[in-house]
């Protein structure tokens, strides 16, 4: 049983940088009352915060932190099981997920998301959705059991009967299963290439027992022919080193023709300029009588001299630049031929150094060719061709052994699946118990003067019927009549999990449920019904204190000071 003790928290909603403490397990009922938006209710998205990671309300992780503070936002949390003392404390702004056992933080290797499964698995013993069915009952965000789809109210119900291990069990075994298929195929291949290999070494030993001489020959004749392809090989090698050789004695100006060609590109460069410069003078005394810059008369005498001298030697520059071209080409075209030789030199090692692993393998085959004659001419077959066979032979053996094993653990796998199936043991289990379920919810709604016959089958459709035997359904009722079919179910969920232990627990939160839908004779049946409640604490929320105040056993009060909520002693 799971004795919640207390829960506090700080900047978290409208609570300020001090923790607001309740105390969970003193008072057998508890009301808990203020206006409107004055932290009442926040008890409850705090508890489902630190043991869940999310609120009860709908409300986004980023939301819970103080919109004024902005940080530092915790929630802690205190309960018994057993001799264990447990407390969980989750923050945000800095992001904070711890759980201590006995004073000892437990170990946190595993990832938020695993270390939240081992917290709900290995310790609560239930999820948010049996916690939000079995522990709170909220009028405002809480989805009913009725309104749940089939598949959520059996996980709930199979949570409360403690038989979700079965369903565990049976993910488990699905994984096994395939797994099991698996290796069966992989065996099953296996045996295939077992027989195949055992099939094609005794065919082989047959072969060599009738043909050792013909195999003999055949194998001596294949090390000759080898043996000419390796001196074919070898020749074309020296061939192709004795080429390379030439042609790097043809190319042994290479690093003069370079240098040679960059030169004339230089030279090349310095004649163009002084011809470009020669030929303008020329065209500028052809086309000026007047200087352009100074704008005084060129002496004609001066102008004929520099037009003679200019053209001469622009003349000469221009004849110097054909020779020169003519020097360039062919130093150019002896770079090329350089170039053209260096790729093939470059192709012929590649011919080479591939002519040298050929020729190597070749030999490395024919040595083994030889050892293979050597054998043979021995005896007839080989004693390594004998121990491959029984080898193979030893282990068809222990493969087929192994598939029958497999095949074995299938058929068991697939009986235990059946079983464990929804269909299986879960559904027996659950038609034991839905009597005692239909009479508790009948129970409870006679206890709140709901005269009605509530049934639930074995896939929890309800069949509701009237005194006058008139059917009805769940959706069919008012909101009032509604709240009271919850909180029958809520009782007997709560009634069941204490017979079986499972979600078992003292605390119950309820969240104005008074202050909606129940009427004042509801309110009053189901009072007695909480006074009830043994070696329980329940927690009841509502902005109707003046009618309550003197019902319950203790009383807590949440006011809204400066923006801020507060807990009025």
């Amino acid at each position: 049983m799971i004795i919640f003790k207390s829960v506090k928290w700080k900047n978290f909603l409208s609570t300020g940088n001090t923790f607001t403490e309740i105390q969970l397990n003193r008072q057998p009922t508890t009301l808990i009352i203020g206006e409107n938006g004055s932290g009442k209710s926040t008890i409850l998205d705090a508890m489902c915060f630190v043991l869940f990671g999310k609120p009860f309300r709908t409300v986004n992780k980023s939301q819970l932190v103080n919109s004024i503070n902005n940080s530092a936002t915790e929630v802690e949390i205190e309960f018994n099981i057993g001799t264990r003392e447990y407390k969980i404390m989750r923050g945000i702004k800095p992001n904070k997920f711890e759980i201590y056992c006995n004073d000892k933080m437990v170990n946190q290797d595993a990832n938020s998301r695993d270390y939240q499964k081992y917290l709900e698995q290995n310790i609560l013993k239930l999820n948010y959705r049996s916690f939000t069915q079995v522990v709170i009952l909220g009028s405002s965000t809480f989805i009913p059991f009725m309104q749940l789809k089939a598949r959520h109210r059996r996980e709930v119900v199979e949570e409360i009967l403690d038989i979700q291990i079965f369903s565990l069990m049976n993910m488990l075994l699905k994984q096994q299963l395939k797994t099991i298929e698996d290796e069966i195929k992989d065996v099953d291949y296996q045996v295939q290439l077992t027989s195949e290999k055992i099939s094609l070494q005794e065919n082989y030993i047959d072969d060599v027992k009738k043909n050792k001489n013909k195999i003999v020959r055949e194998k001596t004749l294949q090390i000759k022919n080898n043996v000419v392809e390796v001196e074919t090989k070898t020749k074309e090698k020296e061939d192709l080193v004795k080429s390379n050789a030439d042609l790097l004695n043809s190319i042994d100006d290479k690093t003069k023709i370079k240098d040679k060609l960059a030169k004339l590109k230089d030279i090349r460069s310095t004649l163009v300029e002084k011809h470009k410069h020669h030929s303008g003078m020329v065209t500028f005394f052809e086309n000026n009588d007047d200087c352009p810059t100074c704008e005084q008369h060129i002496n004609e005498a001066f102008k004929k001299e520099m037009l003679s001298t200019k053209t001469t030697i622009a003349k000469e520059l221009q004849t110097g630049l054909h020779k020169l071209q003519d020097e360039l080409n062919n130093t150019n075209n002896r770079f090329t031929e350089i170039t053209d030789t260096t790729k093939t030199i470059r192709s012929n090692e590649v011919k080479i150094a591939t002519l040298g692993s050929s020729i190597e393998e070749i030999e490395k085959f024919n040595v083994k060719l030889d050892t293979e004659i050597n054998i043979m001419s021995a005896s007839d077959v080989s004693d390594l061709d004998l121990e491959k066979l029984e080898g193979l032979k030893e282990n068809s053996k222990t493969i087929i052994k192994q598939r029958v094993k497999l095949k074995e653990d299938k058929v068991y796998a697939e009986a235990s699946r059946a079983m464990l199936q929804d269909t299986g043991i879960k559904t027996k289990i659950i038609k034991q118990y839905l009597p005692i379920m239909n009479k508790l919810i009948n129970t409870y709604l006679t206890s709140m003067e709901f005269y009605v016959n509530f049934t639930l089958d074995e896939n929890f459709n309800e069949t509701i019927k009237s005194r006058f035997r008139d059917e009805f359904t769940y959706a069919s009722f008012s909101e009032g009549e509604k709240m009271r079919i919850d909180l029958a179910l809520l009782f007997t969920w709560r009634a069941i999990a204490k017979m079986k232990n499972s979600t078992n627990t003292n605390l119950l939160v309820l969240d104005e449920i008074f202050d909606s839908s129940l009427d004042g004779t509801g309110t009053d049946e189901f009072l007695k019904i909480l006074n009830t409640l043994a070696k329980e604490n329940v927690f009841v929320i509502s902005h109707k204190g003046d009618t309550l105040y003197d019902k319950f056993r203790s009383v807590v009060k949440f006011e809204k000071v400066k923006n801020f909520s507060h807990v009025v002693t």
